[in-house]
């Protein structure tokens, strides 16, 4: 935006989203928020929370909470919308994996393989509807949303913490306690390459929108990108930014790119909400208001709106 250009009303910087106000709070939820999602098309946002509910909100007018999806006997501690946005899959410490119908709110599948805290998920961008799950029994799972049970097991000797999907559906990302991100060859059934580099725990991960870059949010307090395209040299990690932290709630902070890649944003647990330029590496936005643990912030993906969630119960949607 142009520093001297001259704005119509007095006093009032120009809005540049269709939020209602320039910073909406979304309250509700009884305990406090893990996660969060826009679904792909930006008019609603998912919520699960340590309450064992996910809160579906209009992201238009009052940001009203429109329904409460039930079922899950602990925290939610992950969700995503499937591709098309029809369904959301969570992950819980009750040891399953649910995939739930947005339209009518029911819950259609219940995915009980793991003996332990799943502790992330992940649909597939393409190809059939795959979601991998990772868990504190040290596996990660694959699973096909049309067949009962899990169609593939990855053993690993650490809890998982972090999952994703690469770009083809072909590979899977592990990361854990162990400080590494592994990548499964689908095929192979096996681990491929393994990406050193964070002196603690990996917390969250996510593809960046065009496939080539996967980004980690670590406990070391350090935010990673990876460069994941075949032929990329031998020390994939491109870039680290700092600046966000990790405390001892120990939770499982989230990390996220803007929709064209630009920018990279992380949970952290001074309560603030850090934006950096992926570029430059610089922090572009440390934005204040909540009053506990910023467990996952996430870019709309068709306007500069933000939103996080918080320990403190509460969701602020904020233009930047």
């Amino acid at each position: 935006m142009d520093l001297f250009s001259i704005t119509p009303y007095s006093g009032s910087k120009q809005r540049t989203s269709s939020l209602l106000s320039p910073i909406m709070l979304l309250t509700g939820h009884q305990s406090g928020i893990y996660t969060m999602k826009f679904n792909p098309s930006g008019t609603v946002v998912a919520s699960g929370s340590h309450d064992r509910e996910i809160f579906l909100w209009h992201v238009s007018g009052e940001c009203k909470n429109f329904m409460v999806l039930k079922g899950h006997k602990n925290a939610i501690l992950d969700l995503q919308w499937t591709t098309d946005g029809s369904q959301i899959i969570s992950a819980s410490p009750d040891k399953t994996l649910r995939a739930w119908d947005v339209e009518t709110g029911k819950q259609i599948k219940k995915m009980a393989e793991h003996s332990s805290f799943v502790n992330s998920c992940c649909p597939s961008r393409r190809g059939p509807p795959l979601v991998v799950s990772g868990s504190d029994d040290g596996t990660a799972k694959l699973w096909d949303l049309r067949q009962r049970g899990a169609i593939q097991t990855f053993p690993d000797k650490y809890q998982i913490t972090a999952v994703g999907f690469s770009d083809a559906s072909d590979k899977i990302y592990t990361g854990g306690i162990d400080n590494d991100v592994k990548i499964w060859d689908l095929r192979r059934n096996e681990v491929t390459m393994t990406l050193e580099g964070h002196q603690n725990m990996i917390t969250g991960m996510q593809l960046s929108p065009d496939g080539s870059y996967l980004l980690t949010n670590g406990m070391d307090s350090t935010l990673r990108i990876w460069d994941m395209r075949p032929y990329a040299p031998q020390n994939r990690c491109v870039k680290i930014m700092e600046g966000h932290q990790h405390n001892v709630e120990q939770n499982l902070l989230k990390c996220g790119w803007s929709p064209d890649g630009s920018k990279v944003t992380a949970g952290s647990s001074d309560r603030m909400v850090y934006i950096w330029d992926t570029t430059s590496r610089r922090i572009l936005y440390k934005l204040p208001g909540h009053t506990g643990s910023v467990n996952e912030c996430v870019f709309h993906p068709t306007e500069p709106i933000i939103g996080s969630c918080s320990s403190d119960k509460q969701i602020y949607l904020g233009e930047i």
